[in-house]
């Protein structure tokens, strides 16, 4: 991989520590790594703690562009990237809602469930997050080309975070297999787009060994940088809590990559005094493609990768990247991972639609999935949770369509809404508008 864009960037990208949670092994940030070159394992990038943060002094000193990401006013947290390497669309500075119909629907008083909703980032997911640091840092060490494998989300984050850094962007996909909504915002920032005859891990694989031989920056969760971004979802969560840290975070778990970032972010801000609690991470994934919810289950004996199957398209990954990573950050958040069926995510997401939210149906795990840990007392009466939803309501709009107006084993869903047809003339109309006030 070429190195930094100028003289500046290389010694400041130098300067940077990456290093590997295997064997230890310590790396410059000048390169695109993705593995550690001694073992293979995974990576991450070391952040300096140098004393307590103020947290009346976050984001204070930004200028320009870079003061107005809800990413890179944590920059005392974050990779010392050159500001003039920085490619940045304003993202962050997502919503914490309240809704005690949820918090009654999980099973828990009202006030005690918030839900933090990354799906109002520039291109409608968390992925912008790590994106805006995964991007500058490629920019940053002069990177020819970016790519990634996909399942939508990360496509058309890299595809408008590429197009803004002006480098050009190739995207893996399984043939078929990605909503047409995230299709299109690849296809209209102007990646090339490569469909593959196989699911998102062949993808992944494939795209692994393209990377390992030609002069390409890989930008999936295995990239440590991506990471670093991703890890805001928490600083931002909590500071918008007051730093008063609740019991519970509950997200879904796909490659695995948010829970390996949480895990990260909770150990920083621990480190750097702006938490005095560690919050309980509960990773969530859809039953057909729960391999770490299984590993976790068993006691982490016998780790098995499964053929991936669930209508939640965003976490449809059968052997995540970021295992070991997940592990890690559920021994140290003394967290859990369980596993809901389709059907639950279905329903949690028409509980989340219903209340004028929205979500896409992966981000409904975690609704889903607090229910189920209400449920089992896992989580206690009186502890506080955030769930956090991943991606947009029009992320899968094909997911609405199939769950309001298909029915299933012949029968309509109980929480189906359905457009009505009417005759053309004023009695039909108010008719329907008398059905609606009294249903």
């Amino acid at each position: 991989m070429a190195v930094a864009g100028t003289t500046a960037w290389a010694a400041a990208l130098a300067a940077i520590v990456v290093r590997c949670m295997a064997c230890g092994a310590d790396w410059p940030g000048d390169r695109a790594l993705t593995s550690c070159p001694t073992c293979g394992g995974l990576l991450d990038v070391v952040t300096p703690i140098t004393g307590p943060i103020d947290p009346q002094r976050i984001g204070a000193g930004l200028q320009g562009e870079i003061a107005h990401s809800g990413v890179w006013r944590y920059r005392q947290l974050l990779p010392a990237i050159p500001g003039g390497a920085v490619v940045t669309r304003w993202e962050g500075h997502t919503p914490l809602y309240r809704d005690d119909r949820l918090a009654a629907w999980a099973g828990l008083d009202g006030g005690l469930v918030r839900i933090k909703h990354e799906g109002h980032n520039p291109t409608a997911s968390f992925k912008d997050r790590g994106m805006t640091v995964g991007i500058s840092h490629a920019k940053g060490v002069g990177a020819r080309i970016v790519a990634c494998a996909s399942t939508g989300n990360t496509s058309a984050s890299l595809a408008s975070y590429a197009a803004a850094g002006g480098i050009p962007a190739l995207v893996l996909v399984p043939d078929g297999k990605i909503s047409g909504g995230k299709l299109a915002q690849t296809i209209a920032y102007g990646a090339t787009v490569v469909q593959i005859a196989g699911d998102f891990d062949a993808a992944l694989s494939l795209l692994r060994e393209l990377t390992a031989k030609w002069d390409v920056y890989l930008v999936n969760s295995v990239n440590p940088f991506r990471l670093e971004g991703q890890k805001t979802i928490v600083f931002e969560m909590l500071e918008q809590l007051g730093w008063d840290a609740p019991d519970w975070i509950v997200l879904p778990g796909g490659n695995l990559g948010n829970t390996s970032a949480f895990g990260k972010a909770l150990t920083e801000l621990k480190e750097v005094g702006l938490i005095s609690k560690v919050p309980r991470l509960a990773v969530i994934q859809a039953a057909g493609s729960a391999p770490f919810a299984a590993w976790f289950r068993d006691g982490y004996e016998g780790y098995a990768a499964v053929q991936a199957e669930t209508v939640a398209t965003a976490i449809k990954i059968g052997n995540p990247a970021s295992v070991l990573r997940a592990k890690r950050s559920l021994d140290f958040s003394h967290g859990v991972a369980t596993s809901v069926t389709d059907d639950e995510i279905l329903d949690a997401k028409a509980e989340i639609d219903r209340v004028g939210i929205g979500c896409e149906p992966a981000s409904a795990a975690s609704l889903a999935g607090l229910r189920q840990l209400v449920a089992t007392g896992t989580v206690k009466p009186g502890e506080r949770a955030v769930c956090v939803l991943t991606g947009h309501v029009l992320k899968d709009s094909e997911a609405v369509v199939n769950y309001h107006l298909h029915d299933v084993d012949g029968q309509r869903r109980d929480g189906a809404n359905r457009p009505i047809r009417v005759d053309a003339t004023l009695t039909a109309l108010e008719q329907a508008l008398a059905d609606a006030l009294h249903g």
